[in-house]
């Protein structure tokens, strides 16, 4: 059997993904495990000459965590061959001490190595069916999840640099079932699958069938309010969007407080865990909200309080909340010499650099021979067209500049200990005219 044969275009499974090809001018690669549902996604799409043309391959992760799991590869690779469709295996390590457990570590390890793996623009597209899709809305109502987690797997969300791609959402599990019988695929059975030890395996292996038992629809009906759910979802993801843009300050790692709490404590809730997701930060958890709502928003603006979550915090500063990663102050004892020659890097991350002034007439002049060193307090500088030195807290106050950002903050002097410049925000009138002689600007990277 070389290629599947024409029949299995025609069948219920074939014409369900020739209709969804309709719309697709993209890559297909197939998340191929060599199970009954991968396996029949695969043998179908084969099938079809509009998949071959969109370059159809497969990719197979060897987790490693199975004795047997070389052997499934090769299986996996010896149906791709019959089916002229090209294969690549990926091994990837799972950490097996995962705080969310093996089968979630398994599964991401599975997802990096996946996306990694796509091609730009192309669909991964995976044999997730209506079933995967009851259990997954069934195990997320069991975790109190709220409409975003209920809305399940979503037919197309973006993946590396291409799309995850679930065509088979509609599809029953028996429907994929009766067409690997009909063909009579060689299929991988991995044993986890029914080790009741795992969530999911127990849904499938008992829960759901007792239920079935008495609702026979109840994977549809499942699959239908996790259906409704998505469409609450987005009702409420629009309006988040459209919050969130009257909220976020200049900088996006600022929330205004006023315009936050303004919202009612639910639309609260959901801006906060957007707006930290939409940094790229960890997830925000419950105590985080319950935190920022009892501790930050209250918080008289001359306080400083703060929610810390693995390397993550957000503060409250004046009426702003601010989040990003936690970084450590400067060493109260550093002092380099540095004669502005090359990039100096500094403790914690982040350096300070002289660029050349793009269109500027190369400068000329001795090579400037400073020192870089930390705040210890009462430093002064006199700024361009000032006639009198200010303190440098006070310019930073009126900068805007928080103070968790001013214990980062390194100083340039000159050799005589007239202070020059603060990082790249501050800048005196004589370090100007240094950096100006020599057609040079000073940059500071935090």
């Amino acid at each position: 059997m070389p290629v599947p044969p024409a029949d299995a275009a025609s069948c219920p499974l074939g014409t369900h993904l020739a209709r969804a090809l309709d719309d697709v001018d993209a890559g297909l690669c197939v998340g191929y495990s060599g199970g009954p549902d991968s396996t029949a996604l695969l043998h179908a799409l084969a099938a079809l000459p509009r998949a071959r043309a969109l370059g159809l391959r497969a990719l197979h992760v060897d987790h490693g965590l199975a004795p047997d799991s070389r052997q499934w590869a090769q299986a996996c690779r010896t149906l791709a061959r019959r089916l002229e469709v090209p294969l690549e295996v990926v091994r990837v390590d799972v950490a097996r001490d995962a705080g969310d457990g093996l089968e979630a570590a398994a599964r991401d390890a599975r997802y990096r190595a996946l996306g990694a793996a796509l091609h730009e623009g192309e669909r991964l597209v995976v044999a997730h069916h209506r079933d995967d899709q009851a259990e997954t809305f069934l195990l997320r109502a069991l975790r109190a999840s709220g409409p975003d987690g209920l809305r399940g797997m979503r037919t197309l969300r973006p993946l590396g640099r291409g799309l995850l791609w679930r065509p088979l959402l509609d599809l029953s599990r028996a429907t994929l079932a009766d067409y690997v019988r009909a063909h009579a695929l060689p299929v991988v059975e991995d044993p986890a699958n029914a080790d009741l030890r795992h969530d999911r395996s127990r849904l499938r292996g008992e829960v759901m069938p007792s239920l079935a038992a008495r609702w026979p629809h109840v994977a549809a009906a499942f699959a239908r309010s996790a259906a409704l759910c998505a469409e609450a979802a987005d009702l409420l993801e629009r309006e988040d969007a459209a919050a969130l843009a009257r909220a976020q300050g200049l900088d996006p790692a600022t929330l205004h407080v006023h315009a936050l709490a303004a919202q009612p404590a639910p639309r609260r809730a959901r801006l906060l865990r957007r707006w930290v997701a939409g940094l790229g930060l960890p997830p925000l958890p419950a105590v985080g909200i319950d935190a920022i709502e009892r501790e930050l928003l209250p918080a008289p603006a001359d306080a400083l309080p703060a929610f810390a979550w693995r390397d993550v915090r957000i503060l409250r500063w004046g009426g702003l909340l601010h989040a990003g990663t936690a970084r450590a102050p400067l060493p109260a004892d550093l002092d380099l010499a540095w004669e502005a020659r090359g990039r100096l890097a500094l403790p914690g991350g982040g350096w300070l650099d002289v660029e050349p002034v793009a269109g500027a007439t190369p400068g000329t002049g001795e090579p400037l021979r400073l020192r870089v060193h930390a705040r210890r307090g009462g430093e002064r500088i006199r700024l361009p067209g000032r006639a009198h030195s200010h303190a440098l807290k006070h310019v930073l106050q009126d900068l805007g500049v928080p103070p968790w950002e001013r214990t980062r903050l390194p100083l340039v002097s000159s050799l005589d200990g007239e202070l020059l410049a603060a990082g790249d925000l501050v800048v005196s009138a004589r370090m100007r005219d240094l950096l100006d002689a020599r057609a040079l600007r000073l940059v500071w990277q935090n």
